[in-house]
């Protein structure tokens, strides 16, 4: 018996109504693909043409209605934003967005962007096509940087003060704000008679800085706010806010005298102390015992107090003989020195008996800074008072502070550098008559550094240029560092400093 195979069928052909080419009926309807893309444009409610603003001094974009992005040439921001800004393209599926090269100053921005999308008299078919769109760069200045470069537009304004002779705190309050970017809400930074003024465009990020204060140095805070404007429709009140905050007078190896109920309230610690360090409260030490106490920042403005003698007043004395005692706490030994003035010496043969909390760092002939009683007047009525007390037959004769480590070449250069920032000079401020003293202050703050390394893990140290070239192996002729010349506990480790410097002054 014979078996009937039915013959395969075949798809209906057609004749394409406009070029006559032969075509599947069943897919692409009256018309072949090459007519259909010609007679079908799925983007013609895109716009080809746009405009992007740019602000050229912080360098962001505009994202409309009033939103500044940071953006780069060619990144997935810029990207992203320019989609944005399409009219009419959140109706298609975007397959692929990328952007042609252009030259940077044309300031011609061109995207190739791929859409797909469904034909409505076809059932199921899908349209893919691409196109380019061109973006014109234009700059406009963004509110913030308006602000920046206005006067009497600020918001809020915090008042740092310190009413002492020298500006050491301020310099190492000033690394810690540089170290943590507290002042990046800042709009302006203005240096003022015996402080610095932050300008901010907002109230909470003037409360931002200040709790950074808070949490860094003891001060005391008062608050103050001025009407600017009030519209009487609406009882909306427009205000400025003024942060005066004030820095305690007490800097570090300062000489303090305690008021007496105090010093019996801190661990009955002898009225005669020195600062040992300045952070969240007040160090004190007694160097005869090695006792410490802290003073905390509610504690001492609910009866401040001033020092009796500061860094200024230090005298340099030579260690004739020293003898360790045993107590110890930490780095900090007890010993028994005999000293004689720096200046005495071959003059006469007066000599001091005291006791210092240096015995583990001090030896025979080294040089010593302290404070000396003998011939020394301090006006103060805490002293007299203390003179007055039973603690008058304690006083010692010399208190010595730190070791003095003699420069052998003046104005060396280090292989360190420190960031500064930018502040703007009051008119009020007196620049050439100070500006020796600036120096010598800054110069002595770059000393403590090299010397306290407590005090060097709260600052961002960074290579210098010359120890950077040395580093990465440069050919160009590098002037020799003077690390060399430093004295031994000076130099700083290369691994404790940092490569990365960005665009800041830069500062010995």
């Amino acid at each position: 018996m014979e078996v009937f195979t039915p013959a395969p069928r075949t798809a209906a052909t057609i004749l394409c109504a406009d070029c006559g080419a032969p075509v599947d009926g069943t897919i692409s309807g009256a018309f072949c693909i090459d007519c259909i893309k010609l007679k079908t444009d799925v983007t013609s409610g895109i716009q080809r043409e746009g405009t992007l603003h740019m602000c050229r001094d912080c360098d962001r974009w505009l994202s409309p209605p009033n939103t500044w992005v940071v953006a780069s040439l060619e990144s997935r921001e810029l990207l992203a934003l320019c989609l944005r800004k399409l009219r009419g393209l959140n109706k298609l599926r975007i397959i692929d967005a990328s952007f042609i090269w252009t030259e940077p100053h044309s300031r011609r921005i061109k995207m190739k962007i791929t859409v797909q999308s469904e034909l409505g008299s076809q059932e199921g078919a899908i349209f893919q096509q691409t196109f380019e769109v061109e973006f014109v760069q234009n700059y406009q200045q963004c509110p913030d940087c308006q602000k920046s470069f206005t006067p009497n537009t600020w918001r809020a304004s915090v008042q740092v003060r310190q009413h002492v002779p020298h500006k050491r705190t301020f310099l190492f309050l000033e690394q810690l704000i540089l170290k943590h970017s507290a002042h990046k809400d800042t709009i302006n930074i203005k240096e003022v008679h015996e402080g610095i003024d932050f300008y901010f465009a907002q109230r909470n990020q003037a409360d931002a800085f200040v709790d950074f204060l808070k949490a860094v140095v003891p001060v005391n805070v008062k608050k103050s706010q001025e009407l600017i404007s009030m519209d009487v429709h609406t009882s909306t009140k427009s205000y400025k806010f003024s942060y005066s905050v004030e820095l305690v007078p007490i800097c570090k190896d300062d000489l303090v005298a305690l008021p007496i109920p105090m010093a019996k309230k801190l661990g009955n610690i002898s009225p005669l102390t020195l600062c040992h360090r300045i952070g969240t409260s007040i160090n004190l030490i007694d160097p005869i015992t090695l006792q410490t106490a802290d003073v905390s920042t509610e504690i001492y403005w609910r009866a401040p107090f001033k020092p009796l003698a500061d860094v200024q007043d230090l005298t340099e004395f030579i260690i004739l003989d020293i003898e360790p005692l045993g107590p110890s706490r930490g780095r900090l030994f007890l010993a028994e020195a005999t000293v004689a003035r720096a200046a005495d010496m071959g003059a006469n043969d007066q000599t001091f008996y005291t006791r210092t909390h240096l015995g583990g760092i001090l030896n025979v002939g080294d040089s010593v800074m302290g404070y000396s009683f003998t011939g020394t007047n301090f006006n103060n009525p805490l002293f007299d008072a203390l003179e007055e007390s039973k603690y008058a037959s304690k006083l010692p004769d010399v208190v010595l502070v730190k070791k003095h480590y003699a420069r052998k070449k003046k104005g060396k250069s280090r292989n360190w550098r420190v960031k500064r920032m930018a502040k703007e000079e009051s008119e009020m401020l007196p620049r050439k008559q100070d500006q020796e003293r600036m120096e010598r202050d800054f110069e002595m703050f770059l000393r403590d550094v090299e010397e306290d390394s407590d005090l060097r893990a709260g600052v961002a140290l960074y290579k210098a240029e010359q120890q950077r070239l040395q580093d990465g192996g440069d050919a160009m002729d590098v002037e020799e560092s003077d690390a060399g010349d430093e004295d031994e506990g000076l130099e700083i480790p290369m691994d404790q400093l940092l490569d990365d410097f960005e665009d800041m002054t830069m500062q010995e």
